[in-house]
């Protein structure tokens, strides 16, 4: 077993994004993925800007970008890795939390910042629909903010009625 970094790390551009998920405008939160180690890791990246929603009643005056987004955008990167690792491009993937566990906000993030979502497989596999994350989001090296989260991934021919929203 080899202790050097992987050299054959995988990104995906916003285009390859929009055919993982089924997310747009307003909720698309990442900008691109990189540095995707295959069912392990990856980093999403997510250029905070003035214009978003959220930033008219979160709030007046001093923008802070709402911590459930910075999750939400985990999750996102979290769902492309595993889309990019199992080539669920096209196929309409959905993503669905199934909890979120140890939230911790540490720093405000704001227009102008870039966002760095680290996330790493603590469990799931090759072919799975439930899978567990770790994931820290930083700004120039700080942390934002920090959790783990459980998802499932499914497409729409499998999900049956009572699926988890």
């Amino acid at each position: 077993m080899s202790l050097d970094a992987p050299t054959d790390l995988l990104s995906a551009d916003i285009q390859m994004i929009q055919r993982l998920l089924p997310h747009r405008y307003p909720f698309l939160l990442i900008d691109k993925v990189r540095d995707i180690d295959p069912f392990k890791s990856a980093v999403g990246i997510k250029n905070v800007t003035y214009n978003e929603p959220h930033f008219q009643g979160h709030f007046p005056g001093v923008p802070i970008m709402p911590g459930v987004t910075i999750i939400e955008a985990m999750a996102q990167t979290a769902a492309v890795m595993v889309g990019v690792s199992s080539d669920y491009a096209d196929k309409d993937l959905l993503v669905y939390f199934m909890g979120i566990d140890s939230a911790k906000f540490r720093r405000k993030v704001g227009p102008g910042d870039v966002l760095e979502l680290a996330i790493e497989v603590t469990r799931g596999k090759r072919g799975g629909k439930v899978w567990k994350f770790a994931g820290r989001a930083t700004v120039e090296g700080e942390l934002a903010a920090e959790c783990t989260f459980t998802a499932m991934m499914d497409m729409p021919a499998e999900a049956g009625e009572g699926a988890p929203e």
